[in-house]
């Protein structure tokens, strides 16, 4: 295993939150501002999971215990070459430490949170996503939002959503560069 966390000069910024909550959207419209490289979490899950969810049924620790180990070695993988921004629920604070594990010094959270009404619109309205609204209270019930990263409601257009992310950035880059954590 590299030593990530001491040689290397490159970031991951996680986008965390509950479905519908417009992770990858946020994500894809930040990487189209900035240039860095967005990968979906969702992409990571094994068919078993996806399964899993299409039939109703929420995910457990255990499901998600393999899914999390595989976005942690990718962002491994990867960022020795560039930044990463990587769009994941990370609902629970166990996750959030599994995907950091070897490389916590590097990664930065954008908690994206948004009203139960607006969350169960967008997912209603969605085509062909494998996470039915049925299983946003779920999603809802396991999440234990993080005190640290940028909070943002997403009850506003994507601009003013990425200028946040990217002011954020910015500042807490300025900070980590004078030895002060941000967070």
């Amino acid at each position: 295993m590299h030593d990530t966390q001491n040689h290397n000069p490159y970031r991951v910024l996680f986008i965390m939150g509950v479905s519908g909550s417009g992770k990858s959207a946020v994500g894809q419209a930040l990487s189209a501002r900035t240039g860095i490289p967005f990968y979906d979490g969702d992409d990571f899950h094994p068919r078993v999971n996806v399964e899993k969810m299409r039939s109703g049924r929420p995910l457990d620790d255990n499901d998600r215990a393999g899914w999390l180990d595989a976005i942690r070695r990718f962002v491994l993988e990867k960022l020795p070459e560039s930044n990463l921004i990587i769009a994941c629920s990370a609902l629970k604070e166990s996750y959030r430490l599994q995907l950091m594990r070897e490389m916590e010094s590097l990664c930065d959270w954008v908690v994206l949170q948004g009203e139960y009404d607006m969350l169960y619109e967008r997912l209603s309205s969605r085509q062909g996503h494998f996470m039915p609204p049925a299983l946003l209270q779920s999603q809802l019930d396991t999440l234990e939002l993080p005190e640290y990263g940028l909070h943002i409601e997403v009850n506003q257009p994507m601009e003013p959503i990425v200028d946040q992310i990217i002011d954020w950035i910015a500042l807490s880059r300025e900070l980590w560069r004078y030895g002060k954590k941000c967070f």
